[in-house]
């Protein structure tokens, strides 16, 4: 053996894994996510693993998956919301007002008339930043803990919803207003895969431009071959998607029904696939929005600096007060957008809606890898926990798991996922 190898200084030779940069946590994740999904699939005699469930699965991870983008932000900050479930109950309840009293019978809008749809919606942000920033200001200003503030919340504003629709069920809501609920609103096959591969082409761009960036700072880059791997994963995992969503064909009754509204006969033999969800495209939307904002804004910085050590934060100068207002706004916000999925994939406003998001919400953003204790957290992760969470349930539910061992199960999953993250902190001294 050569000196030079036993040198103390020598380089060790760098793994695969850590040769692609991938986050090892991000992996294990990944990899326990592909498990659940066999074994269910397994378990259901093939069934788990079909387009139709796997569209099913997408558009009913939506609605957790938008408030858990904005609940990292919230963990990260060394705070907590448990009210995120009660407020898209309100915030649903106000828009299904909107769209079936307010604007038709007391503003004489004609139903069906384009402006219902987005000015219900406008008006359920309304509520809901505003209620956000108002639990922001009571946390931040008045220095109640989150905690009270939110739990307070989650009997505040069901309760208003109820009172709000005299504990009735609102709708049918609007059919614009219904695009955004999933199986109502598909873009199709065709566009499908133009959106499929424009999404490809951004992210094969997004990571040429990371690495023309980091050449041009005099940072080390990956090989060559392993830009060429994570671009060929990211291609898959893309176009695979769009693949699996395209193959999930329209009901020939309901093609049939489509045809005859616009006065044709359904072509014998005429099959296609629903295509991309809307609720699906917005989620992507607003993790593009949210990660941009986590990390190449003024913002995003200081929400890490805050969570990472608050004292340090507000000696150099952050506002964690205002800071404090706007995070939780932010989160308002998304759960009036979370609302509109919610009840659009409902087709009505039901007074049970958004029951125990706000543990799911939480869970799935804990899972993802956002630290409890600040400073810590990932857009991307806070989806894919949404998306273990919602898959660990519906697969039991397809397996014929009970109710509420579903609830046990769910909970200590979350248990665990603390565990290995004070574990997995205590390994590496932080995150990767």
């Amino acid at each position: 053996m050569s000196d030079t190898a036993n040198a103390p200084g020598a380089a060790r030779k760098r793994s695969f894994i850590e040769t692609l940069e991938i986050d090892t946590r991000l992996l294990g994740m990944i990899g326990a996510f592909v498990v659940l999904c066999l074994v269910f699939h397994f378990q259901t005699d093939g069934r788990f693993l079909t387009p139709r469930n796997i569209f099913t699965l997408a558009i009913q991870t939506v609605s957790v998956a938008i408030m858990a983008t904005g609940m990292v932000f919230v963990i990260v900050t060394r705070h907590i919301d448990l009210s995120v479930g009660s407020l898209l109950a309100l915030c649903s309840a106000v828009m299904g007002m909107m769209q079936v009293v307010v604007l038709p019978q007391m503003m004489g809008i004609d139903f069906g008339s384009p402006l219902i749809a987005p000015v219900a919606i406008a008006a359920g942000l309304v509520v809901g930043v505003a209620i956000g920033a108002f639990n922001g200001w009571l946390i931040g200003y008045l220095g109640i803990p989150s905690f009270i503030v939110t739990l307070g919340g989650l009997l505040i504003w069901r309760n208003v919803a109820w009172y709000l629709t005299s504990g009735q069920t609102i709708g049918p809501l609007d059919q614009t207003f219904q695009l955004f609920g999933g199986i109502n609103g598909t873009i199709g096959p065709f566009w499908s895969w133009i959106l499929g591969g424009v999404g490809t082409a951004a992210a094969l761009w997004g990571l040429w431009s990371a690495r023309r960036a980091k050449q041009s700072h005099g940072f080390a880059v990956k090989p060559v071959w392993a830009e060429l791997v994570m671009g060929g994963v990211l291609s898959a995992a893309i176009l695979g998607f769009v693949a699996i969503v395209n193959a999930y064909e329209v009901p020939a009754a309901r093609l049939r029904r489509l045809f005859e509204a616009r006065g044709e006969t359904l072509p014998e033999g005429y099959t296609t696939g629903y295509g991309l969800p809307i609720s699906v495209l917005l989620l992507v939307a607003v993790a593009i929005a949210m990660t941009v904002i986590a990390k190449r804004t003024r913002f995003g910085r200081y929400i890490f600096a805050t969570g990472g050590n608050p004292d340090a934060a507000e000696l150099s100068g952050i506002n964690t007060r205002l800071l404090t207002v706007k995070i939780f706004a932010l989160l308002g916000g998304l759960c009036a957008l979370s609302a509109v999925v919610a009840s659009a994939r409902l087709t009505n406003h039901a007074n049970d809606i958004g029951t125990l998001d706000e543990l799911r919400v939480i869970a799935a953003a804990v899972i993802g890898g956002t630290a409890l204790s600040g400073g810590m957290g990932t857009i991307y992760g806070a989806i894919l926990g949404a998306i273990i969470m919602q898959s660990l349930q519906s697969g039991m539910a397809m397996v014929g798991v009970d109710a509420p061992f579903q609830n046990i199960v769910v909970g200590s999953v979350l248990v665990l996922a603390v565990l290995i993250d004070i574990i997995y902190r205590k390994r590496t001294g932080g995150f990767k």
